[in-house]
């Protein structure tokens, strides 16, 4: 695969779901340190060309630097444009999952950007999933380790390295589709994205069928849940309901039957009122025997702590009354105003 020598048939030649990326530069500036894209290449999931051009420079060419990049002044002959390249490439990549090493920089030199869920970078993935100790590792060292293939000894291809990165990611697919980048991709993708070009490689029938059987699942059980949150509400109507039907005596029957509940006691605090609140009422506060002996001699009789035997008898009781106003409480009472032993508040 990597060295192209495979024969594909019309479906594996078409783009598909999934585009490996890769580019060539050249120098550019007085001094040769500046880069400038030379070469784009494209591949597919299988490895087969979906883009191989070489680009028109703006600047002076001062360094093809074909010992790297594999480039010489005869290809460009046949070169396109900058803009021609940029609007190929921008279309080929909507809506695919785009797999290159470090392929930000790639991206960078075309001036385009992809959506980061998108995109797998095997750079970065690389170090992620420890395949390799170093963070950045390099291209050739990572095809040499994973798939036993030297590449890079001599000039450089981007088309060679476009492949090479395909067959790194085709080896860890599975286990770098579970992250959450995997997740996000499937929701960014669209649903005719197969229309595009179908591969035989994803999804076969049988995990359709199994992502199929997996969502009837998950909505069935979103809806048994919703049936128990609603059920208590229902069983409570259905109660009430059996409840005022039982003795055929409707409405009245459950009317009746709440109305022998008892109410709870509540508790009664001194004074009246509730707990904390003031009942409004004045407190008077008097000596008990000096307040006795105040109404007994009021009424005539003898005095003492206790009433006598004709208070029993008359039925009538303490005129209390008298006692509290600014008046005085009769012709041998004392005023409660005045009194020694009587205080109101």
């Amino acid at each position: 695969m990597i060295a192209g020598r495979m024969e594909y048939t019309e479906a594996q030649k078409l783009p598909g779901k999934y585009l490996a990326f890769d580019c060539e530069m050249v120098g550019v500036g007085i001094d040769r340190s500046e880069s400038s894209l030379a070469r784009v290449s494209l591949v597919n999931f299988h490895g087969a060309v979906i883009l191989d051009e070489f680009v028109k420079k703006r600047e002076r060419m001062v360094d093809y630097r074909t010992q790297w990049s594999g480039v010489r002044e005869s290809d460009m002959v046949k070169a396109k444009s900058f803009d021609e390249i940029q609007k190929q490439v921008a279309n080929l990549i909507k809506d695919r999952i785009l797999i290159g090493h470090a392929i930000y920089n790639d991206l960078k030199v075309l001036l385009l950007s992809h959506p980061r869920p998108l995109i797998r970078d095997t750079q970065y993935f690389a170090g992620k999933y420890k395949v390799v100790k170093s963070k950045y590792v390099a291209l050739r060292n990572l095809v040499k380790q994973e798939l036993g293939v030297s590449i890079q000894q001599g000039e450089h291809s981007s088309l060679t390295d476009a492949r090479a990165t395909m067959a790194v990611y085709r080896l860890h697919r599975k286990e770098w589709e579970k992250s959450s980048l995997g997740i996000q991709a499937a929701t960014l993708l669209p649903p005719n994205a197969a229309a595009k070009g179908k591969t035989p490689e994803p999804a076969g029938d049988g995990e359709r069928d199994g992502r199929n059987n997996e969502k009837t699942k998950k909505k069935d059980k979103y809806k048994y849940k919703e049936k128990r949150r609603k059920a208590p509400a229902d069983e409570e109507d259905d109660d009430d309901e059996n409840d005022e039907n039982a003795d055929g005596r409707g409405l009245s029957s459950g009317l009746s039957s709440k109305s022998s509940k008892k109410p709870k006691k509540q508790k009664e605090f001194p004074g009246g009122g509730r707990k904390g609140v003031s009942s409004g009422l004045s407190t008077v506060v008097r000596r008990k025997g000096k307040a006795e002996s105040d109404r007994g001699k009021a009424r005539g009789g003898t005095a003492g702590p206790g009433p006598g035997p004709s208070q029993k008898n008359s039925g009538v009781k303490d005129p209390w009354w008298k006692e509290l106003g600014g008046s005085d409480s009769g012709s041998g009472g004392t005023s409660a105003k005045g009194s020694k032993f009587s205080l109101r508040l």
